[in-house]
């Protein structure tokens, strides 16, 4: 039922609706966790990751049909430019959805005030923000275990971040090659993940809410953007081969696209982790 909600042709004419529909993929995930998970003794360790997959759960029609649509499109359309610009609504979906995401987790974190529900997410942001004091981050935010690793300068920092993002980008790209839309698995997992950090920024605080998310979404747009570009580009050629679109000039201009659209995606990457290192420390 939930995957009629909304079709790919509706989305890129108004994606702002994606929005709503993260929030509510999002939160009614938060909330069956909670309802069903959270007093089992096991299952409630993992709670984290049970929320991502509740959310690809949600969300996996829309991107398979999505992504099937795109493809659609490299076989009626040719040029780079014009398969750009026919990519670029599919795109702005895709964002406003991971938006609702970031902004549902954000605020339930903030809510529920348990840091269970976001264990693993808490662990990696403090992978990633306070390496070299990782224990006492966890500690802080609630969570026990880790290890300790070396300060980082700027330049060191840059390059830390960028590697990471091209290893989850090429996960991405894999991913989406093998499973079509399963990539969603890696961008719903980043979206909690920068809801747990904005939750942590934010103090625990409604009120701060908005500043948190604006502190996270200055760089998090274009590197999730770039993600959603790997994962589209996968997504294309996986859907070719299914269809068996492979023989003759057609196919070649769906790996042409593809290879515009990765290019394209490690371009934008780079800018973002550029302006995480060095512009959205100035502004908070």
């Amino acid at each position: 039922m939930l995957e009629l909600l909304l079709s790919p042709k509706k989305a890129e004419r108004r994606p702002w609706e994606m929005l709503f529909i993260g929030l509510f993929y999002a939160s009614l995930s938060i909330l069956l966790v909670q309802w069903i998970f959270s007093q089992d003794a096991v299952l409630a360790k993992y709670s984290g990751i049970l929320v991502v997959t509740f959310c690809v759960m949600f969300t996996l029609p829309f991107m398979y049909y999505s992504i099937k649509y795109e493809e659609e499109k490299d076989i009626k359309y040719s040029g780079a430019f014009k398969m750009l610009g026919e990519h670029s609504r599919a795109l702005y979906s895709f964002m406003w959805l991971f938006l609702g995401f970031i902004i549902a987790f954000s605020f339930w974190y903030i809510v529920l005030a348990s840091t269970q529900s976001f264990k693993a997410q808490i662990e990696t942001y403090c992978v990633i923000n306070r390496p070299s004091n990782f224990n006492e981050c966890v500690a802080q935010y609630g969570v026990k275990g880790g290890k300790v690793t070396g300060a980082l300068t700027s330049a060191e920092k840059l390059f830390m971040i960028f590697a990471n993002n091209i290893y989850v980008l090429l996960f991405t790209l894999v991913f989406s090659l093998i499973f079509g839309a399963g990539a969603i698995f890696v961008l719903a997992w980043n979206a909690s993940v920068i809801a747990a950090a904005v939750g942590i920024f934010a103090k625990s605080s409604l009120a701060n809410l908005p500043l948190g998310i604006a502190r996270y979404i200055i760089h998090g747009i274009p590197e999730i953007a770039a993600y959603f570009i790997a994962a589209l580009a996968g997504g294309i050629i996986s859907m070719a081969i299914i269809k068996h679109d492979t023989r003759g000039e057609k196919f070649w201009n769906i790996l042409q696209d593809s290879l515009n659209l990765i290019i394209l995606a490690v371009i934008v990457l780079f800018l973002a982790a550029l302006m995480e290192v060095f512009i959205t420390p100035l502004l908070f």
